[in-house]
């Protein structure tokens, strides 16, 4: 088993309390759910809210810097797949977030824990869409 698929259950647990934890405190000091392409589009040109949605953000991004730097944590990423493929697949994925009417935070953390039959819908077609994946590479085309 390579690192980047190394069974890691403390880190995983301390990394989805603190998720959970932010989810709560943004519902619970702003009234909004944590998705984080709601946050991203509510920066575009004309919307309110931008301070609290660029300080989200910049945690999003801070926080695991803060974390690798001061925690002397390595986190190793390397991909085989050729950008073009990154890019389409990065599109694809905003396209069904669009059509989904949330992304998989938004859904499968806040959505879940509101007990909404949509979001609890998504999310198990986004589970069952990523275990299909995951059989399909790794047993039908032969990926890692």
């Amino acid at each position: 088993m390579s690192d980047m698929t190394a069974f890691t259950p403390i880190q995983s647990l301390l990394g989805g309390a603190l998720i959970g934890l932010s989810a709560v405190l943004l519902m619970a000091f702003h009234g909004r759910i944590a998705g984080m392409t709601g946050i991203l589009a509510g920066l575009l040109p004309g919307q309110e809210g931008r301070g609290w949605r660029l300080a989200f953000l910049a945690g999003a991004v801070l926080a695991p810097l803060l974390a690798t730097t001061l925690g002397g944590i390595e986190i190793p990423f390397s991909s085989q797949t050729p950008l073009p493929w990154i890019v389409v697949s990065g599109l694809a994925v905003g396209i069904g977030t669009t059509f989904g009417g949330g992304c998989t935070s938004g859904h499968g953390i806040c959505g879940n824990a509101r007990l909404s039959r949509r979001s609890i819908l998504a999310t198990l077609i986004f589970m069952l869409a990523a275990g299909l994946t995951v059989y399909a590479i790794r047993h039908g085309i032969g990926g890692a």
